[in-house]
């Protein structure tokens, strides 16, 4: 580094915003499989540090201190890197192992519910939603999600600022409640779902049973009676017992599916 005066400690709303976006931008494409996401952790907050740390020794030790290991969602990891800054603008220096002890400690819990909203209930809700409405021709579903990973953008960036200036007592404020409100989205994440298996998930018998003169189709005279879509709930229970053992890859599963449906349709087993 050089010898240069450093910029004084004037961090502005501008510098927060900036490293929340300079973070959400290579959140993901600097990890590795030794300190996962902090190098973009350091991409992101290294122009609000040189602010902050007026002295190069304490700049240079700052962001070693962000280079150590850290992976979260990284939704939730604005809330945590926000409150980092803030840490580091109230004690300086002084502040690094409490700044790592705090990122260590709440990275986890934060990720246990931004990877149940994130990376598995919006997708899952959205993408059934949209490609229901996509079978039937329409396309506002897919408009609806492409206009909602717009406003998340802006929130994510919220979120930063959020937890600048009121991360340490947010964030342990929720303590306790994470659990609660994660286990609450994946009850509503997974009723949506199910609600939308009839719907999207097709499987009809076309196979009669017959007795003399008397025809029975085993669809709509027997399974319909006992459950409608009985078998689009045994088929999803199935490929989510595959998934769950992990014997099958998700492209594996696919395939079997299809060469089931093959197999079946052609020896007049299954039909529209």
């Amino acid at each position: 580094m050089s010898n240069a005066e450093p910029a004084t400690n004037n961090v502005t709303k501008r510098d927060i915003r900036a490293a929340a976006i300079r973070y959400m931008f290579m959140a993901c494409n600097t990890f590795n499989y030794e300190n996962q996401q902090a190098p973009a952790v350091v991409f992101g907050l290294n122009k609000v540090l040189r602010k902050i740390h007026k002295k190069d020794e304490d700049y240079k030790a700052s962001l070693n201190n962000h280079f150590n290991y850290f992976n979260t969602t990284t939704w939730m990891a604005n809330l945590l890197l926000g409150a980092s800054v803030a840490m580091e603008q109230k004690d300086g220096i002084q502040s690094k192992d409490a700044v790592q002890a705090f990122k260590t400690g709440m990275m986890g819990p934060l990720a246990g519910v931004g990877d149940t909203l994130v990376w598995v209930l919006y997708p899952t809700i959205m993408g059934s939603i949209a490609g229901y409405m996509g079978l039937q021709g329409n396309p506002t579903g897919a408009i609806i999600w492409l206009l909602l990973n717009i406003v998340f953008f802006f929130f994510r960036i919220k979120l930063f600022d959020v937890g600048h200036t009121s991360g340490l007592k947010l964030i342990t404020a929720l303590g306790d409640r994470l659990n609660i409100f994660t286990e609450a989205a994946s009850i509503m994440g997974l009723t949506v779902v199910g609600a939308l298996i009839p719907a999207v998930v097709k499987m009809n018998i076309q196979l009669k049973y017959q007795t003399g003169e008397v025809t029975l189709p085993i669809q709509t005279e027997i399974l319909d009676k006992i459950m409608p879509a009985l078998l689009p709930a045994v088929l999803t229970l199935v490929v989510y017992k595959l998934i769950g053992s992990k014997k099958l890859s998700l492209t594996n599963i696919i395939f079997l599916i299809i060469a089931l449906a093959l197999v079946c349709s052609y020896f007049g087993i299954l039909g529209v």
